[in-house]
């Protein structure tokens, strides 16, 4: 017996002591009951941190925290009763399940989340946040545990000093000295490693590492050694999801690492904010499925029926198939998006198949990533500054070029950088980078560089594939992810060149086609069978074309000015392609060509169902109008009234 509390079985030991569940003779109801181990009943720092624990989470009533019912002593041992779970700590849960559902793992955050928000606005910081402080139980309730670290952010504590300041080290009778750690490696806030007083934006930190490890199944900082990971949570970011392999959905992503921010300004700045947050996800990750009841049926009394069905299904599909390879195409139908004035520069389609990602130069200001969709008339600045869109990956990933500039007649070169759709802070991979495209699985990028003066294409980043004394521009993978094709220019400053590909099981390259007077871009059709670029051939100005892997070419789209195709994207019914058009003036000599006239981006779409080969989910093809047909958008000071357009539709003739 400790006081009214009979103990009936032990329940696990700590670092502090042992605890038991017993049994209230008062109340008659059964509690756990934390005892502090004899060998720390004299110390005096250990009784203080055993006591403020209790009298930390006593002050607290809420759902999401371990409720205290009672502090006591018998003889020279100290207890504190508290309520019974069952469940198992999250610590449990990841080491025997590994990863949760990310629907699961929002839950448990949001939950998390709002007992952290409770204790914060009482002013209590708990500073030891990680799986093993986070209870699971069998019903589905969070509980923080063990406040033994806790801090004082205000004088709300009982017995505290009404003029103690929000920087007071922990309770008044817990003084903290100055550079001590104080909380777990691998948990613990970039504040507290360097030994600096945290305050609540630290538990928030904590918490983006619990989040990251239930996303991930991993620690967000682990190194071999207790001193490099300090070292890593003060410099490094954690590993992405996609690199992982991990499909999480980009808006809990962001919430992660906008927790896992160096700077705690940076970083959410309170418990309620993030708990609004993560509530307003609890619903996008969850999908209904249902199943309609399937009665048995006799087979036999449906061989004929499904005889014709197949028949005529066989009838329908070569009728297609003659039309496609016969019947006539329409031209493009365009939707204008935007209406500003300025220069566009490229433009991509993102994984959903409606958004566009583009650069553009507004009103003379310097160049920027906008986002626009159909449903919306306006363009949304990403806010990544001064930059320029190469690639969007299917797991939601930009690479974006910084600080570009200028290396040569129609080439610019910058830094590759990687940032997630849903926002963050870029993050720098490789420097003189002059164009770059995801991997279809969306874990590597293939650049073009230049070295040596000569140009590289590199697959993965350092392996070169293909090596030019020229140079190469529009690196593309083929829907299958086994084949890059590219723009392959023989001469400097000349943007006359073929289309070329390389096959990544064998490393053949393998020339498309002729040569152009002047091509730029390049996408693929959905089925991999043909290559769409923007290419001129004694025309006033370049069109839109593709080219077969056997060299057949023909003409997809002309008009005023010159086109160039940019991206890929996927729709369900249509082909749609993002054009950026400008009507220009061209003076005599082609490589002093100056546009002056308008600059839109479109998308164009054609009714139509996909190829037998391509997925149901199959893009668009991306497009950009240039000002010119050899040097578009640049050395010129004329402004153009630019719009972005999305795919309309147009009947196709069988």
């Amino acid at each position: 017996m400790l006081g009214p509390y009979r103990i009936v079985d032990s329940i696990g030991a700590g670092g502090m002591g042992e605890v038991y569940r017993a049994h209230d003779t008062r109340l008659g109801r059964d509690v756990a009951v934390k005892v502090l181990s004899r060998s720390l009943t004299h110390d005096p720092d250990s009784l203080r941190r055993f006591e403020q624990e209790a009298r930390a989470a006593g002050m607290l009533n809420h759902p999401n925290i371990l409720a205290i019912y009672d502090l006591g002593s018998e003889g020279d041992q100290r207890y504190i009763v508290s309520e019974l779970l069952e469940g198992e700590s999250l610590r449990a849960r990841l080491r025997e399940h590994g990863a949760l559902p990310a629907r699961k793992a929002i839950d448990y955050a949001g939950q998390l989340a709002r007992g952290l928000a409770a204790a914060h606005e009482r002013g209590i910081i708990h500073r030891d946040l990680k799986p093993e402080n986070v209870f699971l139980t069998r019903d589905g309730l969070v509980k923080i545990l063990d406040f033994g670290l806790v801090k004082l952010m205000s004088p709300r504590m009982p017995g505290g000093n009404a003029s103690a300041d929000e920087h007071a080290p922990t309770l008044p009778v817990t003084p903290t000295e100055p550079g001590r750690l104080l909380g777990t490696v691998g948990y613990m806030a970039p504040e507290q490693v360097r030994g600096n007083p945290g305050d609540h934006r630290s538990d928030i930190f904590s918490f983006g590492a619990i989040l990251y490890e239930m996303l991930s199944g991993r620690q967000a900082f682990r190194a071999d050694s207790p001193i490099e990971t300090l070292n890593a949570i003060l410099k490094d970011d954690p590993p992405d999801f996609f690199e992982l392999g991990l499909r999480v959905p980009a808006a809990i992503d962001r919430i992660a690492r906008h927790c896992l921010e160096k700077s705690p300004e940076e970083r959410f700045q309170s418990s309620r904010d993030l708990a609004f947050d993560l509530g307003a996800l609890s619903g996008l990750t969850s999908q209904v499925v249902s199943h309609p009841y399937l009665r048995s049926v006799e087979w036999r009394r449906l061989w004929r029926p499904l005889a014709v069905i197949a028949a005529l299904t066989v009838v329908a599909l070569g009728a297609f198939l003659l039309g496609r390879r016969y019947g006539t195409q329409p031209p493009p139908a365009f939707h204008r998006l935007t209406y500003r004035t300025g220069t566009i520069v490229n433009a991509r389609f993102g994984p959903d198949g409606q958004t566009v990602f583009y650069g553009a130069r507004w009103n003379g200001a310097p160049i920027e990533i906008f986002a626009v969709r159909g449903d919306s008339p306006e363009s949304r600045a990403l806010g990544l500054g001064n930059a320029e869109i190469l690639s969007v990956s299917r797991n939601g990933q930009l690479a974006i070029s910084l600080r570009r500039h200028p290396i040569g007649y129609l080439r610019d070169s910058g830094v590759l950088a990687q940032v997630p759709i849903a926002g963050g802070a870029p993050r720098e991979l490789l420097e003189d980078v002059e164009a770059a495209d995801w991997a279809p699985d969306g874990r590597g990028l293939a650049v073009i560089r230049s070295s040596g003066g000569k140009s590289r294409l590199e697959f993965p980043i350092g392996k070169v594939l293909y090596e030019s004394v020229g140079w190469m521009s529009s690196p593309r993978f083929s829907p299958r992810g086994d084949t890059i094709a590219f723009v392959d220019h023989p001469f400097i400053n000349d943007d006359r060149g073929s289309i070329a590909t390389i096959d990544l099981r064998s490393g053949a390259r393998n020339a498309v086609g002729h040569e152009w007077q002047s091509v730029s871009g390049l996408a693929w059709w959905p089925d991999g069978r043909e290559i769409w670029f923007a290419g001129e051939d004694g025309m006033p100005a370049r069109a839109v074309r593709s080219v077969t892997l056997d060299g057949e070419a023909r003409l997809v789209a002309a008009g005023p000015g010159a086109l160039r195709s940019r991206a890929t994207c996927r729709g369900s019914t249509t082909r749609s392609s993002a054009i950026s058009r400008s009507t220009e003036r061209r003076s005599p000599s082609r490589s002093r060509a100056r546009p002056a006239a308008r600059s839109t981006v479109s998308t164009s779409a054609r009714s139509t169902a996909p190829p037998p080969s391509a997925s149901a989910m199959e893009p668009p093809r991306a497009f950009r109008r240039t000002g010119s047909g050899c040097c578009p958008f640049r050395g010129t000071a004329s402004r153009r009234r630019s719009s972005c357009c999305r795919p309309g539709r147009a009947s196709r003739a069988p």
